[in-house]
């Protein structure tokens, strides 16, 4: 008898990665798709689903091999009915993701956000294995999070729970966030929040700089290259650097005052940096939290990459399997 499939899915703003799972977490096909966002995104979920069977076409399967689906999608999910209340860079509003998509594939469906898949990932299979308590945070164009507290999302009255990145970290003359409040940590730690912090800098001072040379030649800058000529031994770089570890290491310390995680896990594009963020983000962490907090927590760089989100989705269509096997 064949062995059983689990489908993870996660949905981006620019493309739609998806695959096939074992009941063991190992990838056996992954794919992407366009994000198909005509329509206020209305087509979303017939794009998952003709998806999903042409690629049990091409590895001529049927659908009787998969257990469910797991989706991870932007923004605030009503956990009860897999609703999405608001992706703004989807057109969703109020749209029922879990309900369209199972009538679209015939197969049970579970969603819920993208940090907290990429976390749930990271837990089963990635750098946080074995760990039960854990926080997730996901450096990239913004700041993403996931909470986990004894092997389970944490959710909130409203599914609003684990959005780090909108930890205030700058009280007063903070700058604008998309959330509509300002100061937030994903203004000052994520990518754009870094290259904001940069040319601050920049317009503040008139040093000799290796990243003001570079601004001047091409009229732009990247966190990649804030962090690249910090690793050249650029003090402006490193003192941006040093801005955003400050303001991370300051809201993940109060958060794990308040949870005592047994691991960090930092992911996204942010991470790749490894150890030019993890150093000085460490020593700002240690510097805020509670002693005890710190001597129990490890903070590590995603492992999963790309594939966190579509594990965590394959989990959580386990889990739900699982659970409604156990009310049977």
């Amino acid at each position: 008898m064949d062995e059983k499939w689990l489908v993870g899915v996660d949905i981006g703003g620019t493309t739609i990665k998806m695959a096939l799972i074992s009941l063991n977490g190992d990838l056996i096909y992954s794919w992407e798709v366009d994000t198909d966002k005509r329509g206020r995104g209305r087509y979303i979920p017939t794009t998952i689903a003709r998806s999903i069977e042409q690629k049990l076409n091409e590895l001529k399967q049927t659908k009787n091999r998969l257990i469910g689906i797991g989706v991870g999608a932007p923004g605030p999910v009503n956990v009860e009915d897999g609703s999405i209340e608001v992706a703004v860079n989807l057109g969703w509003e109020n749209f029922p993701l879990q309900h369209i998509l199972e009538l679209e594939t015939g197969l049970p469906v579970v969603v819920d956000n993208d940090a907290n898949i990429a976390a749930i990932g990271e837990m089963w299979k990635g750098a946080g294995k074995g760990a039960k308590n854990l926080i997730c945070v996901t450096l990239g164009t913004g700041v993403g999070g996931g909470i986990i507290v004894n092997g389970e999302v944490v959710h909130g009255v409203n599914g609003a729970a684990g959005e780090i990145g909108h930890i205030t970290s700058v009280p007063k003359g903070g700058s604008p966030c998309n959330c509509g409040k300002s100061g937030c940590l994903e203004t000052v730690a994520s990518a754009t929040g870094i290259v904001r912090l940069a040319l601050k800098e920049l317009s503040s001072t008139d040093n000799i700089s290796r990243l003001r040379d570079y601004y001047k030649k091409q009229q732009t800058i990247t966190a990649k290259l804030v962090f690249d000529t910090s690793n050249e031994g650029d003090v402006l770089a490193q003192s941006v650097i040093q801005q955003a570890a400050y303001h991370l290491g300051f809201a993940l310390a109060n958060l794990a005052n308040g949870l005592n995680p047994e691991k960090i896990v930092i992911g996204g594009g942010i991470s790749k940096a490894g150890n030019t963020l993890l150093e000085p983000l460490k020593e700002e962490f240690a510097r805020f939290s509670f002693p005890r907090v710190a001597q129990g927590v490890e903070i590590v760089t995603a492992t999963l990459g790309n594939n966190a989100g579509v594990i965590g989705g394959a989990w959580l269509a386990q889990q739900r399997k699982m659970s409604k096997s156990k009310v049977q």
